[in-house]
């Protein structure tokens, strides 16, 4: 059995591992993963909770969340109110609908199935985890639209790895500039703004945002690059360590990328997050004003995916 069903701190929990990878999910927490670990070198990459597990419901701020793990953000990041008709005017809570609610898992023979439909919109999102082999982990996502109108949407993987000072983040050749989504303190400044990829501050050039910063440094952005990108690909990478893990996705399909560095900054937290989206900046009703967002037809599905895998001291 490549899935085993568990109790995990009181919530029914599923794990899944090969001789490479170990995954664990708590579907009635948002399907949150609470683990992912490379169980080659014993690492484990996501962010552990200091306190109980949970959320504060849905509808409520990601800031009263446990603040760990890899939760989908879907259908918006931040609050907005849906901008078009039929649902004109409907507010989407802080990191859209799904993470705070609970969702549907089922083993089918070496898969895990979730599913959840949607509060304020109709739709259903579906994700099946698979290993198509031993050190590489497969999402495959898709979301439904249970009306009869186009229906746009802003998804964003949401992934907080645990870091150290000095980590590589490894983007596609090519990418040369970001635009702000978030800045504690506006350091990079406001949202929309323009800055040069990987030194964003020409009078300070030591600031490399290709580099994960120390946790007293009390920085936190999150900024997309900009552009089309080469291809679907981002990765992090432990050069002490020599070892690193890597997403690559579809890029006409999830056509941004998207990086949320929290050094201190927020909550005082620290991690960094590689975040593929399928819409650009943070707010859908601002990606679907400037046609920056993904929409499926009314009784359509829209599929993508997004792979794991580890890096060794070979670096790719």
């Amino acid at each position: 059995m490549i899935w085993t069903h568990h109790m995990m701190n009181g919530h029914n929990a599923w794990t899944g591992q090969t001789s490479a990878m170990q995954v664990t999910l708590l579907p009635e927490l948002g399907s949150k993963m609470v683990s992912l670990k490379n169980r080659l070198t014993g690492r484990e990459w996501l962010s552990q909770s200091e306190g109980p597990l949970g959320n504060l419901g849905y509808g409520s701020s990601f800031k009263g969340s446990d603040g760990s793990g890899w939760d989908e953000m879907f259908p918006t990041i931040n609050v907005c109110r849906y901008p078009e008709f039929p649902w004109l005017d409907t507010t989407l809570p802080d990191h859209g609908e799904v993470w705070s609610i609970s969702w549907q898992a089922e083993a089918i023979e070496n898969k895990l199935e979730c599913n959840v439909h949607g509060v304020r919109l109709p739709y259903q999102l579906r994700k099946t985890y698979s290993f198509p082999t031993e050190d590489r982990l497969r999402i495959d996502y898709a979301v439904t639209n249970l009306s009869s109108f186009p229906f746009s949407f802003l998804w964003a993987a949401h992934p907080l790895f645990q870091i150290e000072e000095g980590m590589e983040i490894i983007v596609p050749e090519g990418l040369s500039q970001i635009a702000v989504s978030y800045s504690e303190n506006g350091r990079l400044g406001q949202t929309g703004e323009l800055r040069p990829w990987p030194q964003p501050l020409g009078d300070n050039p030591e600031i490399r945002l290709d580099r994960t910063g120390g946790k007293q440094e009390k920085t936190a952005e999150k900024f997309y690059f900009t552009g089309d990108l080469p291809e679907g690909r981002a990765s992090i990478y432990d050069p002490k360590k020599q070892e690193g893990l890597s997403f690559a996705f579809p890029k006409e399909k999830v056509p941004y990328l998207s990086v949320w560095a929290n050094y201190g900054g927020y909550q005082g937290q620290y991690h960094l997050a590689l975040e593929p989206a399928t819409g650009f900046l943070d707010d859908l009703a601002y990606a679907m004003e400037r046609k920056s967002v993904a929409t499926v037809e009314a009784g359509e599905t829209y599929d993508w995916h997004l792979e794991v895998s580890w890096i060794g001291h070979e670096k790719a």
